[in-house]
């Protein structure tokens, strides 16, 4: 019986927490046991209210868009930059504003990382894969996949260099005040859920064309966040589940201190969840802000808040196989409503030698 396609997560997704000390220049290591170069990091300072930072590896260290923001990605050397991934870890350069997205003395930071790592390149004319060139860094392994392409303005297909069906996909165009484009199976290709923004579910067949991803392409219409402009450029980053390393799905909520208990097979080390239904915001949890149960430090993408610590209202439970909420607030556990939610391992439930993790 397989358990996991993947023993050891740390090679593939870490979080580091770290507290700014103020060096024009600082290199980081992940405290994990295995090395890991990162293809995206998602960094967000905790005790201030400022922009989230994702920068990936396809566009360069030093460009930067914000989960919490509309606009184009950013090069302001003001704000701090990375200036390398690194073979554990990656170095930041610190900005000269008084808050700043990486080192600025004694705030605290945290980072969320993947790693992808493989080249591709597709010339959709040349081979039949989509109808818009792509290229990008993926990892078959790992189902994640950070794609670039250039919008066309009609509606088209582009291949996401995974063998599997795309579970997850967030996009940005990053050169142009736009909404991200989120896509998940729940909530599917009839319109969008938007990672900037507290609103539920948008109905809207311009966003994938109404055609659900494929093992080698996804569909986009002519959505300004997706495809409106000719020549504007947009970076997508596409996830689906490998089995003891990451789940995407839904739940329904209950209501109750008693919430519902959602698998994954594995112990969590990240959690994103998002009401479907309501006008509310993401909840964003992880492994090492919160290093025993009930885990409750969140952070909210969708806004540049700084963490709310220690709300008895979003108390989650990271347990060996999965995650029990025993939160009370709309935003993750309203009764009857949908949510989706994207997990990635701490470590596997049962690894392939047979043998379980521990508890919390």
């Amino acid at each position: 019986m397989a358990y996991t396609a993947i023993d050891d997560p740390e090679a593939y997704f870490q979080v580091l927490t770290w507290t700014g000390n103020d060096a024009t220049s600082r290199a980081f290591t992940f405290d994990g046991d295995t090395n890991m170069q990162p293809d995206l990091v998602w960094s967000k300072i905790r005790s201030q209210a400022y922009s989230n930072s994702l920068i990936d590896s396809v566009r360069g260290v030093t460009k930067w868009v914000s989960s919490n923001e509309t606009g184009a990605e950013s090069t302001s050397p003001s704000q701090g930059f990375l200036t390398s991934f690194d073979s554990d870890g990656f170095t930041v350069e610190d900005g000269s504003s008084a808050i700043a997205n990486y080192n600025t003395n004694t705030d605290t930071y945290v980072a969320w990382c993947w790693k992808a790592g493989t080249s591709f390149s597709n010339d959709a004319s040349a081979t039949s894969i989509g109808t818009i060139d792509s290229s990008g860094s993926i990892n078959s392994d790992a189902g994640f996949s950070i794609c670039s392409y250039v919008g066309t303005g009609s509606n088209g297909t582009i291949k996401h260099g995974l063998s599997t069906v795309p579970e997850v996909i967030i996009m940005k165009n990053t050169g142009h005040d736009t909404n991200w484009g989120g896509y998940t199976t729940t909530t599917g290709e009839l319109g969008e859920i938007r990672l900037n923004s507290t609103s539920a579910f948008v109905d809207d067949d311009t966003m994938w064309n109404d055609t659900a991803p494929t093992t080698s392409v996804f569909s986009v219409g002519t959505n300004y966040n997706t495809n409106h402009i000719d020549g504007r450029t947009y970076i997508s980053y596409i996830f689906s589940s490998v089995q003891g390393f990451s789940s995407m799905g839904s739940y329904i909520g209950n209501g109750s201190a008693d919430g519902p208990f959602i698998y994954t097979g594995f112990r969590p080390a990240f959690v994103l969840c998002k009401n479907t239904e309501l006008a509310k915001s993401w909840f964003l949890l992880d492994n090492k802000r919160d290093t025993f149960n009930p885990v409750n430090n969140y952070l909210t993408p969708n806004r540049n808040n700084a963490e709310g610590a220690d709300d008895s209202t979003v108390d989650t439970d990271f347990v060996s196989n999965g995650f029990k909420l025993r939160a009370t607030n709309d935003g993750q556990n309203e009764s009857g409503d949908t949510f989706i939610y994207m997990a990635f391992a701490e470590a596997p439930f049962v690894n392939s030698n047979g043998v379980p993790c521990n508890a919390r």
